[in-house]
């Protein structure tokens, strides 16, 4: 369970570490709106994702058993945590999130994370694909500025709130939308790749917004100033009711925590051709989810996007984690009021794309190709994962998909070997 920052520190060069100075900086920069952005779709504050991204950020970088790891808040908890707070509301998510992390640092010392390895591929592949459309599909009420007279968690019930609804449409959240969308896009592909383009387009279009004719919802008019500095910690409710009733959700979110965490890690040994360490990796998850919840904040897991721009920044080690964590930390701190003024439609563009990227279409023409077993546990576990539940999603392909993969006679891991490195 040797943390990763432990054999990279021994011949550490100035070199370096001003690549990993940048590198954090630059990582933190696009922390930032996403950590806001997915507390408001969760159903938080968006305080809370600044302190997720703060806490979980930083343990997730000093305990992990990756080099170029990233925690944080992510979009693929949204479904997840939106649930959970409208069924046993925010405390309760607190408390599930802490008991997530104990579950998390058993897993890792007692080595269950290397049983990620046998989930389906198509298993993850379909609950993937069905978070990221609820996750659009939650982002239409700011885009579009809809005021629905309720907003429930269940997608055929929320697109019905929705339609509903649909006489509140305002043109001006639309346009507003529509800009950031259009300058997140136009902006990766016109800015060197250091460049923080998703910053820039979202102050951007919330400056476009706060002119007079263009007025729409913004962080402050919703919720209020943002807290310039982190919440004392203190234990959430750990009744031995509330815990019996909280089980199945710390369960979820454990699972989809060290998924995640895992996957990611993988995605990122493959970019700088190193080995993680996965127990050590799920001891970190336990450990910043933990955390988080002292902090009162929301579920961590490694951030895919963010980890890909930690590496493509030039980070090499955790430390540029870290640096990232205190960043956020920082600008906390100092500019608070700032991020009170970001345009929600603005903020919705940036989560509207990031469930496309999360769906990864660039994909789609491959699953096209796989058996029709396979197609079928994708669609199977779609279908659940919008229509029904997560838990309920992931359950069910997860114990198709081994029985299929029985009665080819094909069961084993199909991920990396899991042993430590």
């Amino acid at each position: 369970m040797k943390p990763k920052i432990l054999s990279t520190l021994p011949g550490y060069t100035r070199a370096q570490l001003l690549s990993d100075l940048f590198a954090g900086i630059t990582v933190a920069m696009v922390a930032i709106p996403l950590s806001l952005a997915i507390a408001i779709a969760s159903g938080a504050g968006p305080a809370e994702g600044l302190v997720t991204a703060i806490v979980g950020g930083f343990l997730v970088s000093l305990l992990g058993g990756s080099r170029v790891q990233i925690g944080g808040p992510t979009g693929a908890f949204i479904v997840v945590v939106f649930g959970v707070i409208a069924a046993h509301g925010y405390d309760g998510l607190v408390t599930a999130t802490f008991m997530a992390g104990i579950i998390l640092l058993l897993a890792g010392w007692l080595r269950v994370g290397n049983l990620v390895a046998y989930v389906p591929e198509p298993v993850i592949h379909g609950f993937t694909l069905g978070i990221a459309a609820i996750i659009a599909l939650s982002q239409l009420k700011d885009l579009l500025g809809l005021d629905p007279a309720e907003n429930p968690a269940d997608t055929v019930e929320k697109v019905a709130a929705l339609w509903e609804a649909r006489d509140t449409f305002d043109w001006r959240s639309l346009a507003i939308g529509l800009v950031a969308g259009g300058l997140i896009l136009a902006l990766r592909n016109l800015l060197p790749r250091r460049w923080p383009s998703l910053v820039i387009a979202v102050a951007l279009a919330s400056a476009l917004a706060a002119i007079p004719a263009l007025s729409v919802d913004t962080i402050g008019s919703r919720f209020g100033a943002l807290p310039n500095t982190l919440p004392a910690p203190r234990l959430p409710d750990l009744s031995p009711a509330r815990l019996q009733e909280l089980l199945p959700a710390a369960v979820t979110i454990a699972f989809l925590a060290g998924i995640e965490s895992l996957l990611s890690a993988v995605v990122a040994d493959r970019m700088i051709g190193g080995r993680h360490r996965p127990r050590a990796e799920v001891v970190a998850q336990g450990a910043a989810n933990l955390a988080s919840s002292l902090f009162a904040g929301l579920p961590v897991t490694g951030a895919i996007a963010r980890t890909a721009t930690n590496v493509r920044s030039g980070g090499r080690t955790p430390v540029a984690g870290i640096v990232h964590a205190v960043v956020i930390l920082a600008v906390m701190l100092v500019a608070a009021p700032l991020a009170a003024g970001l345009a929600l439609p603005a903020m919705a563009a940036v989560l509207i794309i990031t469930a496309w990227n999360m769906a990864e279409p660039e994909k789609w023409r491959g699953m096209l190709a796989l058996p029709a077993t396979d197609k079928a546990l994708v669609a199977l576990t779609f279908a659940l994962t919008l229509l029904v539940d997560l838990t309920v999603a992931i359950a069910v392909g997860v114990a198709v998909g081994l029985a299929l993969r029985l009665r080819a006679g094909k069961l084993g891991p199909e991920a990396q070997d899991p042993r430590d490195h």
